[in-house]
């Protein structure tokens, strides 16, 4: 397993990866954990939780570099992803005790309630994009109800996440409780196979997703998925161009386009669509592109080298079939960079609008209603998030509902919060991460009545 540094190609580290009997034996170290950490008050599972967002915060920088270094994200992005982690950690350190209490519910019993009670080993197969996030975003809320975290991160990420297992051990997690495997994809699949595990989480493509719930259904073991996007970013006559435009850019450039919620397709009223891409082109073309370790850059590498070719195989095929590209800001000739894109003239048939395109390319799309703004919103098999720009916000919440996605936002950009449930409809997944909801998808909600 190689960790190759994006912007120059050159390898930071090698790693062995483990075998499956290696796993197996991490597994039952994992349930050993489980058997102790499931009977401690949940204010004292709470204690290494705060512990952590201490530690994001004394080493933010180190954290952020890391991150940096292994999937090119520019530093001042990889420095807010570890201040979130930190807000994560707070947010559940001072709720979960308040989410797993017993829920009473009156009945014709003499006492009838809800507990929640952990499930046991959860397995976290987690992406490359947002390396620390993700796993902090899954791993504290399941870890607070009481389970036990096994992380496969992704092959691309090594040294971020053998650093996490460290930061668990440093905020004083007992043993095992949270371990990293470094594995690859063969060895993931059989221990989901092998039904050794209670539950798994997995961010990541739609094929991905759909080979871990054919094994983890088999096995009758609850999953979590949240999966691709092509989130439309809708731009109605009455919006603040220059802000929507902003934001625009912003929400399809962040990442080098490398996100699930990224704004992908961008549906504008074709009475404003002109201006809207005057702007656009204005602030796309001013961004700058290089070195992710400069405090300036705004746009770095893609994580991977093969990703280049899907990238330009997308941006050909719209070329091909009549589009306006508009290139943005040159990249340096080394190092994994794509340079960034704005379409016109873009077609349903074109691989832009049909697929999820993980980079920083961005097709305008002029409508003439808004009824075919949601028609062409909806027409795709993904449903993760949306964004509405009006200055009548009554108008945007009734598009709203029309939209069929997970998440929409109204004159901002999509982002998940720990305080809000995330997560998507259709091929985008199924099930909740975040807030009160993703802290019970791995508990046993279970209902004890007593009689009279």
């Amino acid at each position: 397993m190689k960790s190759i540094n994006p912007f120059d190609g050159t390898v930071n580290k090698e790693f062995d990866t483990l075998s499956l009997n290696a796993c197996e034996a991490a597994v039952d170290r994992a349930k050993d954990a489980f058997e102790k950490w499931k009977r401690m008050p949940v204010s004292e599972r709470l204690k290494p939780i705060a512990n952590l967002a201490s530690i994001f915060r004394s080493k933010t920088r180190d954290y952020a570099r890391i991150a940096t270094l292994e999937m090119g994200k520019p530093i001042k992005q990889s420095i807010s992803e570890i201040e979130k982690c930190a807000l994560a950690c707070d947010y559940y350190h001072e709720n979960s005790e308040k989410f797993l209490h017993d829920e009473v519910i009156p009945t014709g019993a003499a006492k009838s309630y809800v507990t929640f009670e952990p499930l046991g080993v959860i397995l976290g197969i987690m992406p490359w994009n947002f390396p620390f996030w993700q796993v902090i975003r899954w791993a504290v809320p399941t870890l607070a109800a009481g389970n036990v975290c096994l992380l496969k991160h992704a092959s691309n990420v090594p040294i971020t996440a053998l650093e996490i297992e460290k930061l668990f051990r440093e905020a004083d997690f007992p043993e095992n409780v949270f371990q990293t495997l470094l594995i690859g994809a063969d060895v993931t699949e059989q221990i989901i196979e092998t039904g050794i595990v209670d539950g798994v989480s997995l961010t990541g493509s739609v094929a991905a997703g759909s080979r871990v719930a054919s094994l983890a259904g088999k096995n009758i073991r609850k999953h979590v998925l949240e999966l691709g996007g092509s989130d439309p970013f809708i731009v109605l006559e009455d919006a603040d161009l220059y802000k929507a435009a902003a934001a625009g850019v912003k929400a399809r450039t962040a990442n080098a386009g490398q996100s699930c919620i990224a704004a992908k397709r961008f549906i504008v009223a074709e009475s404003v669509a002109d201006e809207f891409l005057e702007k656009f082109l204005s602030i796309f073309n001013s961004l700058k592109i290089g070195d992710p370790m400069d405090e300036q850059t705004e746009i770095g590498p893609v994580a991977k080298e093969e990703f280049l070719k899907g990238l330009s195989e997308q941006l050909e095929d719209a070329k091909k079939k009549g589009a306006t590209v508009y290139l943005g800001p040159k990249p340096p000739a080394r190092g994994f960079f794509f340079q960034p894109a704005v379409l016109t003239n873009v077609k349903p048939d074109m691989k832009v609008l049909r697929e999820e395109v993980f980079g920083p390319v961005a097709p305008i799309i002029p409508v003439a209603s808004e009824e075919e703004m949601v028609r062409l919103a909806n027409d795709t098999e993904f449903g993760l998030g949306a964004a509405i720009w009006s200055r009548d916000t009554e108008r945007a919440e009734k598009l709203a509902k029309e939209v069929a996605t997970g998440f929409v936002a109204i004159n901002g950009i999509v982002k998940s919060d720990p305080r809000l449930p995330f997560g998507g409809v259709k091929k985008s997944g199924y099930g909740r991460e975040l807030s009160h909801d993703g802290l019970k998808e791995f508990v046993n909600i279970k209902t004890i009545i007593v009689g009279c």
